[in-house]
């Protein structure tokens, strides 16, 4: 199932949207500053808006056509979206709030369908509660349940982590990873904050101004020099795959990557997994040679394939490292100093301290 959206709406007389892209099965992340028009094309998606013109499809069937006369309310879009604010019934237990949207939409009791979401979601000990009695990741992760149980062909989460804290964010990000691999539904996720889009996204949406800068798969994206500058320099990196390998008395685990092993701390996936490692463009120093005597563990063999020079005193150097692509971000006067080149052979070492359990995901 795919979501197809081009759209134009004048929101105000300084501001208007215009964007076309497209959403498989998986997680489309719709990233960009804030006011860039990611929760306006949400809205317009889920029936709240209706744009000026353009056409919404999921598998090539309109819900809206502006030429066509064809703009179908929210109910029958079958649509969930979960706002920034969990936006539960105070006076229902979670059981009940659960099973509020399956009611008003006249759908029937879905006792199995019910017990499967609320396993993978992780929230059969809430059951009785009332949202007074939740933590901001659990009433999210409540929020997203009800949603669910709507039976919805499209979710759509607009910035699910906006008010939470750094700890209730790693709560919930498993149980989004899970519904990811297990939903089998396009997912529309709504975020400015790059690492939860590199750890979730299969495509991202890069948005400026109410037009779409750039789209494409995630792990390209987030290895191209030139997107980086759209993605913000500071925050940029790739994602790698690797194998898990041993792990040591020291608690370190060995991850096998083509252009080496890496040795990280915290890894939970058992040996022979295959799991992504998001490493961030800042945290890799580029030598020409293989260094001795140093405390970094981690050094991956690559070769130059791009450089990039941005607005600023920085240069994205973009590695191939076998068949990964990695990030590092350097000077322009150590890049000119080190003869920094395409085809060049170097060494990335990568800190150990920048590679942690925010940055695994499970294989």
């Amino acid at each position: 199932m795919t979501l197809s959206v081009a759209l134009r709406h004048r929101l105000s007389p300084a501001f208007a949207l215009e964007v076309a892209f497209d959403a498989p099965p998986g997680v489309t992340a719709l990233f960009g500053r804030s006011g860039a028009g990611k929760s306006s094309i949400l809205r317009a998606v889920a029936g709240l808006i209706r744009p000026d013109e353009g056409r919404i499809t999921v598998d090539g069937a309109p819900v809206f056509d502006s030429a066509a006369g064809i703009d179908l309310p929210p109910h029958r879009r079958r649509f969930g979206l979960v706002f920034q604010e969990p936006r539960l019934f105070p006076h229902l237990s979670v059981a009940r709030n659960l099973r509020y949207g399956r009611r008003a939409l006249g759908l029937p009791a879905a006792p199995a369908r019910e017990a499967e979401i609320v396993e993978m979601l992780g929230i059969g000990a809430l059951l009785s509660r009332r949202p007074s009695g939740l933590s901001g990741g659990e009433a999210a992760r409540v929020a997203i349940g009800r949603a669910l149980l709507t039976e919805p062909r499209l979710l759509m989460l607009d910035e699910p982590f906006a008010s939470l804290d750094a700890a209730r964010r790693e709560e919930i990000l498993p149980y989004l990873e899970r519904l990811r691999d297990h939903a089998g539904l396009p997912i529309l996720f709504v975020s400015h904050a790059l690492p939860e889009v590199a750890r979730l996204a299969a495509r991202i949406v890069v948005l400026g101004d109410g037009h779409v800068l750039r789209a494409g798969p995630a792990a390209e994206m987030l290895a191209d020099p030139e997107a980086a500058e759209l993605l913000g320099p500071r925050e940029a990196g790739a994602v790698l795959t690797g194998t898990v390998g041993a792990t040591a008395e020291d608690g370190l685990t060995e991850v096998h990557l083509p252009g080496g092993t890496l040795h990280l701390p915290g890894v939970t996936a058992g040996e022979g997994a295959r799991i992504p490692v998001r490493i961030a463009a800042s945290d890799v120093i580029l030598a020409l040679e293989p260094p001795r005597g140093l405390s970094a563990l981690n050094m991956l063999r690559c070769r130059v394939a791009s450089l990039h020079r941005g607005k600023g005193p920085g240069v994205m150097v973009g590695l191939t490292c076998g068949p990964d692509a990695l990030l590092a971000r350097v000077t322009a006067r150590s890049a000119e100093a080190m003869g920094l080149a395409e085809g060049l052979e170097v060494t990335a070492i990568v800190k150990s301290v920048a590679i942690g359990p925010a940055d695994l995901g499970g294989g």
